[in-house]
């Protein structure tokens, strides 16, 4: 399938694993914005991991989506030759070396950040920090050996040098990117990490403003997946190991990427949060805060509230959880949860609509607890739904995750008259509680519940479901909250506003 091409678009868009390759929130809201402004030409740079990671386009490309290039971080190049010796340039390298070194200081000092914005320049297509220096020259093997024998808490020499390696190396893809991007008016990126690095990168080499909006804080989410991730290695044995450390290679990951949030947050204006914990939080990791703003998400009324007449009279005792089925998701705390909804209610199911290809073996973990729980036959999977064919056939929309922003899908339950059992991460008490005394006065539009206590969302969900009037109670407030305060129009509104001041200083 080619690709779309241009000479040049308003908006490029840096969107890291997400649209149009993989569904979920994220990549709904991209389709949302880029269909929004029909009179705006989008270019979109799609970072991956490796090809073989991604299937398909998952979305139809809008019409005004005139630019599209795929690049994958981890499929390097293999020389076909032996490399040739090469010095590498003492001074670049003993910068480079310093700003590592500053990294483990003081971040809000400046000085670090300011080092970081120098070695980047230095490793664009004719600075001194090419990537062949880095992958071969003698330079390099002395800063990386002197690093180790000065930092490194593992005793493997050849861990080390490969998680430098790998972590470094899409750096240099990156500034290739830059390179060679086509010319945009201004630059979007939905999270720091990779795509945030690239979009600040483009901003101080072209000059042209970078709205950054994060859904999720990415530094969070990686975190969060470096604490699970088995392959990174800890090579210690048990008497060198102390209980309470992380693992030095889990912090060097969690170092880098907490760095190139802070190099994208000094680029970026506006910086868009979806509500005010995570603006503060972007605060807290180097923000600037006068440009700083929250723009919530929004779902098309139109689009869902009709929904609410195809619905039976009594809610149905079904229990839907819509979403990638993923460790972050949870999903083993809602099939445990279904265990004590079963043993209350035995007509109920479980649905679980979300594509199962991006962890396949997360998911025959969950359908193999199914099975062990004895609910196989009342949990379905059911794969990818298209949400409008679900919110009419379910009682209430399990959210089971440990982390989230701004979920869509509880607000486009509420549209439809859904109510919502959500875990207590992002936004949810917001959600379903009201953000303010006059959100709240609307009343709570379903509950919350602690994070893995599959016992407290079982109890949350029967007491809704057995219980008509605080269901339809709970229906209400949804339907109420989401009309007032999440309506896709409100935020078109406010990206309009975002868009047209981004783009006027960039004709400027």
């Amino acid at each position: 399938m080619s690709l779309p091409r241009a000479a040049d678009a308003d908006v490029a868009l840096l969107l890291e694993g997400t649209f149009p390759y993989v569904s979920g929130g994220v990549s709904s809201w991209v389709n949302q914005i880029i269909r929004a402004f029909p009179e705006l030409r989008f270019a979109i740079v799609f970072l991956g991991s490796r090809r073989d990671d991604y299937g398909e386009m998952k979305y139809a490309l809008p019409d005004n989506v005139v630019h599209l290039e795929t690049h994958y971080l981890y499929e390097f190049a293999t020389a076909e030759m032996k490399p040739q010796p090469r010095h590498g340039d003492a001074d670049a390298f003993a910068r480079s070396q310093a700003l590592h070194d500053g990294m483990r200081g003081d971040p809000a000092s400046g000085e670090a950040l300011a080092a970081f914005r120098d070695v980047v320049h230095e490793i664009f297509p004719g600075g001194r920090l090419p990537a062949d220096d880095f992958l071969h020259s003698e330079e390099a093997w002395r800063v990386v050996s002197d690093s180790y024998r000065k930092y490194c808490t593992d005793p493997s020499f050849v861990d080390y040098f490969w998680t430098v390696r790998i972590m470094h190396a899409p750096l240099w893809t990156l500034t290739r990117i830059a390179h060679e991007l086509i010319p945009a008016r201004a630059y979007h990126t939905v999270s720091t990490g990779y795509a945030g690095f690239l979009g600040a990168m483009l901003h101080r080499a072209r000059r042209r403003p970078l709205i950054l909006s994060e859904h999720g804080i990415y530094t969070k989410e990686r975190k969060i997946d470096l604490f699970k991730s088995e392959w990174i290695r800890d090579n210690r044995n048990v008497f060198q190991r102390d209980p309470t450390e992380l693992s030095y290679f889990r912090q060097m990951w969690i170092r880098f990427f907490e760095w190139m949030g802070r190099f994208c947050y000094d680029a970026a204006d506006p910086i868009v949060a979806l509500y005010e914990a995570n603006r503060l939080r972007q605060v807290a990791d180097g923000a600037p805060p006068e440009r700083t703003c929250n723009v919530p998400n929004g779902i098309s009324l139109a689009r869902f509230a009709p929904l609410r007449t195809r619905r039976p009279a009594t809610p149905p005792p079904v229990l839907c959880l819509i979403g990638r089925v993923v460790p972050i998701k949870d999903v083993k705390t809602f099939i445990r949860a279904m265990r004590s909804v079963v043993n209350r209610m035995p007509d109920a199911e479980g649905w679980i609509a979300g594509p199962e290809d991006e962890d396949p073996a997360y998911a025959e973990e969950c359908r193999n607890l199914a099975e062990s729980l004895g609910v196989a036959g009342n949990i379905r999977f059911l794969g990818f739904q298209r949400v409008e064919d679900l919110l009419p056939k379910i009682g209430l929309t399990i959210l089971s995750s440990i982390s989230e922003a701004l979920p869509l899908v509880i607000l486009e339950g509420y549209a439809a008259g859904v109510p919502t059992i959500a875990t207590d991460v992002g936004s949810c008490r917001q959600l379903v509680e009201g953000l303010d005394a006059e959100d709240r006065a609307l009343g709570r539009a379903g509950a919350v519940v602690n994070i893995a206590d599959p016992q407290g969302l079982a109890d949350a969900a029967l007491a809704l479901l057995a219980d008509g009037a605080a269901w339809h109670a709970a229906s209400a407030a949804g339907i109420a909250r989401v009309e007032r305060y999440y309506s896709d129009a409100r935020m078109f509104g406010e990206y309009r506003r975002i868009y047209d001041s981004a783009l006027a200083a960039g004709d400027r």
